[in-house]
């Protein structure tokens, strides 16, 4: 992937997260582990995800911002963007390409990976 790619990518993931780009189509999926721990920290996690900064270079070997790891209320939890194409059967030939490309954030306790 160029840099070009990868910045488009970036700037993409952190919309898309951020919930600020109505172009980007895609969804959040919160696991059982996470619906188990009720509404309000299912809440607060989706919160956290949005305000989420703490990119590194071993949590984003890529530089696209597309996985994060955080503690809340004692429980380590993962968040990780894939993509897909328009059908979400398979993955994207072109991420970067937001026509042929759907997103999915996927919400879970580090327990369940």
């Amino acid at each position: 992937m160029t840099d070009k790619t990868t910045k488009i990518i970036t700037a993409q993931n952190d919309a898309f997260r951020r919930q600020q780009n109505t172009d980007l189509i895609g969804r959040w999926v919160v696991t059982h582990g996470m619906q188990a721990e009720g509404e309000t920290f299912v809440r607060e996690a989706v919160a956290e995800v949005v305000r989420f900064a703490d990119f590194t270079a071993e949590n984003d070997p890529y530089g696209e911002r597309d996985f994060g790891a955080f503690t809340q209320n004692g429980h380590k939890l993962f968040w990780k963007i894939d993509y897909y194409d328009t059908a979400y059967a398979m993955g994207s030939d072109n991420p970067a390409d937001p026509a042929q490309t759907r997103r999915v954030l996927t919400l879970m306790l580090a327990s369940e990976y």
